[in-house]
């Protein structure tokens, strides 16, 4: 279904192993593929949006997906089908995750679950895997966040949307490198990128500790107009612990929606091309190796 004209891109974010030798060798085999190195290892999100970047200027709609062929290749004729359709945006959807282990299936249920309730427009059970058409990519190159969460950024360009359900397989080769703390860290960015509810979930829990305050103070000055024992100081050292620890973590809360401004006032570049395997010159505008 695909035209003579498409290609298949491999982009090598920062590897240190053989990665960028292979893909050199693939395209001198066949020029049917090509390869985006970059400068170093930016992280999954970024490494997508350059590859997407790249198709914009000479296709006329991308898919993506990752390399470790969890995605339904046979799914890839679907999103073509939708896209011929009239859809500008295609999210392929796994309809079971039963190949995931337990934890990872009931976190990412609840993951979906939480965005939604902080109000963040997500399909549930999409990850990467999707078709975009050229016009749609050059809306989502508008969005200038410092930190992408592609699968929150994505739903915010309209233009017509279509599924495509399919089954997810089982890893076909290596490991996943995505380690439980940059899961953490993932989740994270997507819930503080796009929804500020945990800050007024904080200014809640201060009403209700100063509201509980209160009570505590009338309730103390009842017992010593009435001469009655109050064991005070025990209620004193578990608020104080409970309320510290609320403190705390309030404190990091701040503390992330904070660094997202810093990182977003530095205006550093999402990611540095080092090389570029095609069959013509990258024509990627005035600066041809940053984005």
């Amino acid at each position: 279904m695909c035209s003579a004209d498409s290609h298949v891109l491999f982009i090598d974010d920062g590897s240190k192993d053989d990665t960028w030798k292979t893909i050199h060798s693939l395209h001198l085999h066949d020029s049917l593929f090509q390869g985006l190195k970059l400068s170093r290892n930016y992280g999954h999100q970024n490494a997508l949006y350059a590859g997407m970047m790249v198709a914009r200027n000479k296709y006329d709609a991308c898919i993506s997906m990752d390399a470790d062929l969890q995605d339904d290749i046979e799914a890839i004729d679907l999103l073509i089908m939708k896209f011929l359709e009239g859809c500008d945006i295609v999210y392929g959807v796994k309809n079971n995750r039963d190949s995931e282990g337990h934890f990872k299936r009931e976190s990412a249920t609840f993951y979906y679950w939480l965005l939604k309730r902080l109000g963040v427009d997500i399909t549930d059970n999409h990850a990467d895997f999707r078709l975009m058409s050229a016009r749609a990519l050059d809306s989502l190159s508008n969005f200038h966040e410092a930190t992408l969460f592609l699968r929150g950024l994505v739903p915010l360009i309209g233009f017509k949307k279509g599924y495509v359900y399919y089954q997810i397989s089982k890893r076909f080769a290596g490991e996943s490198k995505y380690t439980l703390q940059k899961m953490m860290s993932f989740a994270i960015d997507g819930i503080t990128g796009f929804s500020v509810k945990p800050l007024r979930c904080i200014t809640a829990v201060g009403v209700f500790g100063f509201l509980t305050s209160l009570g505590l103070i009338l309730y103390a000055l009842i017992m010593w107009l009435s001469r009655k024992e109050f064991a005070s100081w025990t209620t004193i050292l578990i608020f104080y612990w409970i309320f510290g620890g609320i403190q705390l973590i309030s404190l990091g809360v701040i503390g992330e929606y904070v660094g997202k401004i810093y990182s977003e006032t530095k205006g550093r570049p999402r990611y540095i091309i080092d090389q570029y395997l095609c069959d013509d010159d990258l024509n990627l505008g005035e600066d041809k190796n940053e984005y």
